[in-house]
């Protein structure tokens, strides 16, 4: 099932990597877009607000008259959470309230959060979906948190306002322009540098990394009528392990040495996440598998972020 166009849509944080994806994806499907950010987006053929997803006033002028908006905004790197705590309920929670109140306030469309399947490590069992329940009684990042009170919070802005939602829980993303302290961006830095790719831990534990067009290509699809107050996983087509990941690189980069190192406090646990639901409903699935998403991002990282290095 694939949404018409109709009206503008509003996306938070589209001026950043996985937004700035949203956006072209958007646009391509025929979409007035506003970014809302405090940076500017690259495209000149957007409407531009420059928005503190903190400050709600600001929002509502913003996202009034919307079809739908996009909520990417939020401090997604576990080690920024990890050193900044309080600021990242803030701006995680806080600020997904902001957007639902300012879409209330101006009877705006529908809000899409970006959700995470981090949240599955609040879960037990070793195959998850969307039905899978939440657990108080587990070890997990503050990351987690976040992300599972701000999925609580559109629901309950369903259920005391009648305000129409809906979740996307993405895997981890990775493609061109990826932030620098992704795990692959890293592992690239450091091939190409010569230095030896450090692992957490044994490098067993698997990912289900998902290409960032890919994901994008599900935001579109998500306008649909049937996304409506609908909570899906738009993950990766197959897991990879963070082994596999890096003699992926060395393959790429040429010879690198692999070490190991202890396992990263709170990290994902191991899981297989169902992404049978999005497929079902929406008509999406992943399509671009690891080693070419990964031979086009480590090419575009080595033409983009080398070229002004010596040698």
């Amino acid at each position: 099932m694939s949404a018409s166009p109709s009206g503008t849509v509003a996306v938070t944080g589209g001026s950043g990597f996985i937004g700035s994806n949203v956006v072209d994806a958007l646009v391509t499907s025929g979409r007035r877009v506003r970014v809302l950010d405090t940076r500017a987006p690259e495209r000149d053929d957007v409407e531009f607000h420059e928005v503190d997803i903190l400050d709600v006033d600001s929002l509502c002028p913003a996202v009034e008259g919307t079809e739908a908006t996009f909520h990417l905004a939020a401090m997604a790197d576990v080690n920024d959470i990890f050193a900044e705590p309080a600021r990242a309920v803030a701006v995680n929670v806080q600020g997904t309230v902001n957007v639902l109140e300012a879409a209330r306030r101006t009877d705006a469309g529908r809000v899409v959060l970006a959700s995470t399947v981090w949240v599955y490590g609040a879960t037990v069992g070793e195959v998850v979906d969307e039905t899978t329940p939440f657990s108080p009684d587990t070890d997990r990042h503050l990351y987690i948190t976040t992300k599972i009170a701000s999925e609580f919070a559109c629901r309950d802005y369903l259920n005391l306002y009648g305000r129409p939602f809906t979740v996307l829980r993405y895997g981890i993303p990775y493609g061109p322009n990826m932030r620098e302290s992704t795990v692959m961006s890293a592992f690239f830095r450091k091939a190409l540098s010569g230095e030896p790719i450090t692992i957490d831990g044994d490098g067993m534990q698997s990912r289900n990394f998902v290409y960032v067009e890919d994901l994008a290509a599900a935001h579109v699809l998500a306008l649909g009528p049937d996304a409506e107050n609908q909570v899906f996983n738009v993950d990766g087509p197959e897991p990879v392990t963070i082994r596999r990941l890096a003699e992926l690189t060395a393959e790429l980069a040429g010879d690198v040495e692999v070490s190991f190192g202890p396992s990263r406090p709170g990290d994902l646990k191991p899981q297989v996440v169902r992404n049978d639901k999005s497929r079902e409903v929406l008509g999406w699935e992943p399509r671009v598998g690891i080693e070419e998403g990964l031979k086009r991002s480590f090419d575009w990282y080595v033409t983009h972020r080398t070229a002004d290095r010596p040698g």
